[in-house]
């Protein structure tokens, strides 16, 4: 099925070529990191993770997220997402990539990955993170491919998939719980030492990759001939809704905790996040920006006509990607860095190799996700017959 990937449109290896420009520059800058090391990034003693593990902690929800069309079409036998599955599954490789990358360029010595296996320690949470995001990336490798073959031949799944893809619907849950962990079992952290962390965790990814498969399912239906279904992309559009305000209400309860307790070592992270302490306000902006969008997308997606109509839902799905992004990454990163369990406020902004190499492990997993797309909805479009 590979060459499917080798045959497209001008639009298809324009925007591959637009794509690699931006891999090559990151790459660029990455190499420059390589040889000066992490001083040229904006991280510090007291802000040891920033704007890399901030994408590899979104994108992990976003690679979890594609068990909410895998198990209602395998477990319940909802058949309506048998044309969207494999494209959940193969959001979740590119997604699993991303974070994979966004961890080695975090690494002052890229060659430290390999202490992980050659020094396992089952006592840490960072060893049980390797295990569950390489699992889930095989896992998806080899249930999509396999599925997407067997479709293409017009037979069913081989059936040593099957415990595969039962095996893979607890596994999403675990590789976005167990990042969790690394955060909420860290004592020294009140904004991160919350029992519900795991929860806003799913929460949040359940709503902001659903979010993001509906518009690539609108880009793949106004640019291609498959379409994924109008109710398809209706119970999506739920699926998000529902996940949002469960998003939205474990925050508020985070916030009740925080200040009706009163105790200050709480109350900290949420006033340097949304008003700002010792002058220190970059992250404000910012986070009201959230609290806008997390808004506008509630409204839109608790009202069943705006949900129900696409363009309005596309508004709705960029709004919880935008709210859940912020939230999510530089918000939870650096509010729980800021201020240091000595009260201190250290300043933390990425410098700009830093974005560059951001956006150049972005684009790297567009181009995966772009190339995989082409393959799947070449195979439903020969399927389709058209």
């Amino acid at each position: 099925m590979l060459e499917k990937a080798l045959k497209g449109s001008n639009t298809y290896w324009g925007w591959l070529l637009f794509l690699l420009a931006f891999m090559l520059a990151g790459f660029g800058c990455y190499l420059y990191q390589f040889f000066e090391g992490l001083k040229i990034t904006g991280l510090n003693r007291d802000v040891s993770w920033g704007l890399y593990i901030a994408q590899f902690t979104y994108l992990v929800g976003v690679a979890a997220s594609g068990v909410m069309v895998v198990l209602p079409y395998y477990l319940h036998d909802y058949k309506a997402f048998g044309r969207i599955t494999i494209l959940g599954e193969f959001l979740a490789i590119a997604a699993v990539t991303m974070c994979l990358l966004f961890i080695f360029v975090d690494l002052g010595k890229p060659t430290r990955i390999l202490n992980v296996l050659l020094h396992p320690t089952p006592n840490s949470i960072l060893f049980w993170d390797m295990i569950v995001l390489n699992g889930y990336l095989l896992l998806n490798l080899l249930i999509g491919w396999n599925v997407l073959s067997a479709e293409r031949k017009g037979m069913h799944y081989p059936d040593w998939v099957k415990p595969l893809i039962y095996l893979s619907i607890p596994w999403a849950f675990s590789i976005h719980t167990v990042t969790a962990f690394l955060y909420a079992g860290l004592p020294g952290r009140s904004y991160w030492l919350t029992a519900i962390m795991a929860a806003r965790f799913l929460s949040s990814a359940f709503c902001s990759g659903p979010a993001i498969l509906l518009l690539i399912c609108m880009i793949v239906k106004r640019m291609t001939k498959f379409d994924p279904g109008e109710e398809q992309m209706r119970t999506l559009g739920g699926i998000v809704a529902y996940a949002m305000i469960i998003n939205v209400f474990f925050f508020f309860l985070e916030l009740f905790t925080a200040f009706y307790s009163q105790i200050p070592s709480h109350t900290a992270h949420f006033k340097f996040l949304f008003l700002g302490l010792e002058g220190n306000t970059r992250l404000v902006p910012w986070m009201w920006t959230a609290a806008f969008f997390a808004f506008v997308a509630l409204i839109l997606l608790i009202i069943p006509v705006t949900r129900r109509k696409e363009d309005t839902l596309a508004i709705a799905c960029i709004a919880v990607v935008i709210a859940t992004w912020i939230d999510k990454g530089m918000g939870l990163l650096i509010g729980g860095f800021t201020p240091n369990p000595f009260e201190r406020v250290t300043d933390y902004w990425p410098t700009t190799p830093e974005v560059f190499i951001t956006i150049g492990v972005w684009a790297t997993g567009f181009f995966v996700l772009t190339v995989l797309f082409k393959i799947a909805v070449s195979v439903k479009e020969e399927v389709a017959g058209y």
